[in-house]
């Protein structure tokens, strides 16, 4: 092989072995994310305060390693200039990693309302909030899942999912305010409730914005806000 062919070729695979590092770690930060997701809506519902404490707490590694994905995504760029589909792995990538520490944002903002509810007395949550916050994590779960299979079918089961969520949100939030108007002593609490709804139904987008991702990463098609099935 010529001097010249066997440089790009190693380029090529060095390429290839950093993009595959990237990803490992992308993945990384999704399970910290999904995870605290997970265990903000399991302190909701068990009403654990010391639970949502230690998740709180430990929001800053999703911050940090978020940050340090970034980076390699930069440098992966200036270094190796890739161009068409190893390009749009690299963007999707870093489009990717900011939904995911939306996630873990929201998993936050969640456990917050946790440590609000604990100093109220127990009332019980509206009858949907614990069917919305499974499916926001199904979604969640499949959108992580159509990235690591490069799974377009997938994702675009996340965008059509994404309607249902925002029904819900619609629905539970309306019956929250309908309380508040009719028992004062309900305000604190339900306002409590859709804070937490709004959180659940921006996860959902996040998810949604996965998906698109891996469609963009995939078929080279933007479907930004007109994801279908």
């Amino acid at each position: 092989m010529a001097p010249e062919k066997e440089g790009k070729a190693r380029g090529r695979d060095k390429f290839s072995q950093e993009l595959m590092a990237l990803q490992a770690r992308l993945m990384e930060l999704a399970h910290l994310a999904a995870d605290a997701l997970e265990k903000s809506v399991k302190a909701l519902l068990w009403r654990n305060a010391e639970q949502a404490r230690q998740l709180i707490a430990g929001d800053a590694a999703v911050n940090s390693l978020e940050d340090a994905i970034d980076r390699e995504c930069v440098h992966l760029i200036a270094l190796f200039q890739p161009v068409a589909g190893n390009l749009r792995k690299v963007m999707a990538a870093a489009r990717i990693i900011t939904e995911l520490e939306r996630i873990g944002d929201s998993a936050t903002n969640i456990a917050e309302e946790v440590l609000t509810l604990a100093q109220l007395p127990p009332r019980a949550f509206h009858p949907q909030l614990e069917l919305m916050a499974q499916s926001v994590q199904e979604m969640v779960r499949l959108s992580l899942e159509a990235y690591s299979r490069s799974n377009t079918h997938l994702a675009r089961q996340v965008c059509l999912a994404d309607d249902d969520i925002d029904a819900l949100d619609r629905a539970i939030i309306q019956d929250l305010l309908n309380e508040m108007a009719g028992a004062p002593r309900a305000v604190v609490p339900s306002q409590s409730q859709i804070n937490i709804v709004r959180n659940l139904e921006r996860v959902g987008d996040h998810a949604t914005n996965i998906a698109e991702q891996v469609v963009y990463m995939v078929e080279g098609e933007s479907i930004r806000h007109r994801c279908q099935g």
